[in-house]
């Protein structure tokens, strides 16, 4: 009898972070980017719904504003919406390089390390950390930091518009 209770106790504890994890994964917005060399957003959530916008830009960072089953409402870095299937996109972080001129990548996360390329916008690369204003960029195996407010996919999903 005490076997049994303490089975079912250790069930219960081990479901916990996975629901916690779940109801996570349903909240939006999020940050997610395109995952396949071709994809197509629609005008709503279904396959019979007219083709808006085909996207050729594998890691182009969306966000994702509303779900519907399988599809999701995204918003792309030029502000335009529309729907998409989930297996098209990732929940891998990318960003896109944004703003006037161009966009200076150091070696460390401060301005006073050595400045390792200049990228221009529109560049889209892989994101890593965030910290004190500063993202890990990584551009096809070109890899340093950016300032976070030149790039859009990073921060808060809530709180970024394009400029």
């Amino acid at each position: 009898m005490i076997r049994w209770k303490f089975l079912l106790a250790f069930m219960v504890l081990g479901a916990l972070p996975l629901s916690a994890r779940a109801a996570n994964e349903d909240k939006v917005p999020y940050w997610a980017s395109i995952d396949t060399d071709l994809a197509n957003m629609r005008v709503g959530p279904g396959n019979s719904y007219r083709i808006a916008w085909v996207y050729k830009r594998r890691n182009l960072p969306v966000r994702i504003v509303r779900r519907e089953g399988p599809w999701r409402l995204i918003e792309d870095p030029d502000g335009d919406k529309g729907w998409m299937r989930d297996l098209l996109l990732s929940r891998e972080r990318s960003a896109i390089v944004i703003g006037e001129g161009l966009a200076e990548m150091y070696a460390e996360g401060k301005a006073s390390s050595s400045m390792l390329w200049r990228i221009e916008p529109g560049v889209v690369g892989l994101l890593g950390k965030c910290e004190a204003g500063w993202c890990a960029f990584d551009v096809d195996g070109h890899r340093g930091f950016v300032r976070e407010s030149r790039l859009w996919g990073a921060g808060a999903p809530e709180a970024q518009r394009r400029e």
